[in-house]
Order: C-alpha cells, then sequence, then structure tokens
C-alpha cells in the first residue's frame, strides 16, 4: 500500500462530538460545540478540553471554574452543528435549537436535559496549547438517562447513537466491534477447550 505524506495537522479521528454547557446563572447560560476533548486520568476522573480564548463560553468558564460536557447523539445532530457555528454572544442557544437547561447535581452550570449523558466538571486548571486553552477538570458526577442503562446495570452505547466528528463530518457510532480484552479471552477460551 502506498502512503502520501500531509502537512502535520489536526488529523486523530473520531473525536466526540459534545456539547459544552456553562453558565451560573440562567441569564449568561451558554452552549458551545468541541470535538477537542478526552479523558486523562481514571484515578482521579479527570477529562479536558479545549477552548479557543476568542470564544464566548471561554471566559465563562475561565470565571466560573466550571463546565458539563453532554454527550450527543443522532438526534441532537443539528443542535450540536449550530452551536458550534453560532455566538453565544449573539444568540441564547437554550432558546434557539428549544433545548432545556436543568440542574446539574454537583455544580452551578446547566446540563443539557436533551442529552443521554452529562459529565459534571470542575477546573483545577488552564494550560496555553497555542491556539487554544486546555481546560483540565476534575470530573465530579455523572447522570445519564435511565433508558441507555441496560439490565446488567451498565451503559448501553449502541442503544445512545453517540456523534463523532472526523475532519468537518459528523457520524453516528452504533455497532460493537468488541470488548475491551476479547482478544485476551477468546485466546484464554480456546486453551480451556483444549
Amino acid at each position: 500500500m502506498s502512503k502520501i505524506s500531509w502537512k502535520a495537522g489536526t488529523m486523530l479521528y473520531p473525536l466526540p462530538a459534545v456539547m459544552v454547557s456553562c453558565g451560573e446563572k440562567p441569564e449568561e447560560y451558554n452552549i458551545i460545540t468541541i470535538a477537542w476533548t478526552g479523558i486523562i486520568s481514571t484515578q482521579p476522573p479527570r477529562c479536558y478540553i479545549s477552548v479557543r480564548p476568542e470564544r464566548h463560553s471561554y471566559e465563562i468558564i475561565k470565571r466560573t471554574g466550571e463546565f458539563v460536557i453532554n454527550l450527543t447523539n443522532n438526534n441532537l445532530v443539528k443542535e450540536t452543528d449550530w452551536c458550534g457555528v453560532r455566538s453565544g454572544k449573539n444568540y441564547d442557544k437554550f432558546k434557539e435549537m428549544n433545548l432545556t437547561p436543568s440542574p446539574a447535581e454537583k455544580i452551578s452550570a446547566p446540563i443539557i436535559e436533551e442529552a443521554p449523558l452529562h459529565l459534571e466538571c470542575k477546573v483545577i486548571e488552564i494550560k496555553n496549547m497555542g491556539s487554544h486553552d486546555m481546560f483540565i477538570a476534575d470530573i465530579v458526577n455523572v447522570m445519564v438517562d435511565e433508558e441507555f442503562i441496560d439490565e446488567n446495570n451498565t451503559l448501553n452505547f449502541e442503544r445512545i447513537h453517540a456523534l463523532a466528528y472526523a475532519h468537518g463530518f459528523y457520524y453516528q457510532l452504533g455497532n460493537s466491534a468488541g470488548k475491551f480484552g476479547f482478544s485476551v479471552n477468546r485466546k484464554a477460551a480456546k486453551k480451556k477447550q483444549k
């Protein structure tokens, strides 16, 4: 297979397409769509979001030290895109997209009721990374819609139909391709059969 060399760039894929909600009071609530987010630690549970300083949500998150990562799904693709291309300086995004701000359990920033899963986050550090600043945060609570919990009390991602983002396009994640550790378990099962 022949390869073509491209210039260095942000070609990691897929990325989660999440709506981050922020603000302490209803009159300042805002939503920013972010794909540059991820988990950085299990103990303590810690994540990050990367935000350009010129974005409206940047100052809100910096001042309050809180935000919610709202995972999105196929039902929220239009809202996810719209909240990423419109500024909270000019629009009440909750109102424009008919989204419902609801109280989080451990922080002042609201969750987006229509989203399937919410990570409530408290900022512990802000690092300048170039064009974006990285907000490193502790995950202080997770909320999930009951309809996405299966009979084994585990999160069923196939039911969520989570959105992912890859180089300008949104994709719906769906079918499982394997469970973590399945390759080792398969070998162990074969050894038992012998």
